[in-house]
């Protein structure tokens, strides 16, 4: 299998940055890690060996990002809207510098984004932003607004909203997508969500799927025995739905 570390000084981040490259061709997977996670752990999991077979297969490239959440959501430390800042500068990362790189080292034209947890929150919100980008999205054990406090879960914004919360949760702005353009753009988005029976963001998946399906927007949304928000579970929907 093609493995390949990179690193460099993020001027957007103001910051080293790293990553993991999986594989040589095929479909360019953006992969989030979990909350507050990091590059390699999807890797240390057996995630990306449950993917071995596609991998070496040519079928998928996996682009295994850092997480800058403990700067940006989970520090408590800042103003909420300093953490949302921090993630947009996250945001303009990904899309100036990792995206570049993936173009580089892939010349399929068939990008996705995909993540685990809080992972599945970032891919789901950056594809649904930017639907001229990629071309599917699968969000597994996700929540998609950071701004509920869903059991033991809190509220990541302490009761803030400005705009650019707003913007960036896609459980309060998919109900409220009216533009014919965009709305045409994410229906042709391939969308794929997953979650356990007994997950506390079960709902909240359900809701996003729904409000989706209000869209026009078509998703498949797949829902797992148990609570199935462990690396056991990812390792076998990832090699479903990736």
């Amino acid at each position: 299998m093609n493995r390949e570390y990179h690193k460099w000084y993020s001027p957007r981040l103001q910051r080293n940055m790293e990553l993991l490259i999986f594989g040589h061709a095929g479909r360019a997977v953006l992969f989030f890690p979990t909350r507050m996670a990091r590059f390699y752990d999807y890797e240390n999991w057996g995630i990306v060996d449950a993917l071995q077979q596609k991998i070496n297969g040519g079928e998928i490239q996996l682009f295994c990002v850092d997480s800058i959440d403990a700067e940006s959501f989970y520090n408590r430390w800042a103003h909420p809207s300093t953490r949302m800042a921090r993630h947009l500068q996250y945001e303009e990362y990904l899309l100036n510098e990792v995206l570049p790189l993936m173009s580089q080292k892939n010349s399929s034209g068939y990008f996705e984004t995909a993540g685990c947890s809080m992972g599945a929150y970032h891919a789901l919100n950056i594809g649904l932003k930017y639907p001229h980008i990629f071309k599917k999205i699968v969000s597994m054990s996700g929540r998609y607004d950071l701004t509920r406090q869903i059991d033991n879960f809190n509220d990541l914004f302490d009761g803030f909203h400005n705009p650019e919360v707003y913007f960036n949760m896609p459980g309060q702005y998919v109900a409220n997508l009216h533009e014919e353009q965009l709305l045409t753009a994410l229906r042709r988005l391939t969308i794929i969500l997953a979650i356990g029976q007994t997950d506390p963001f079960l709902y909240n998946n359900r809701e996003i799927s729904q409000q989706l399906w209000d869209k026009g927007i078509s998703n498949e949304f797949y829902v797992w025995d148990n609570y199935a928000h462990r690396p056991r579970y990812w390792k076998k929907m990832v090699q479903l739905y990736l």
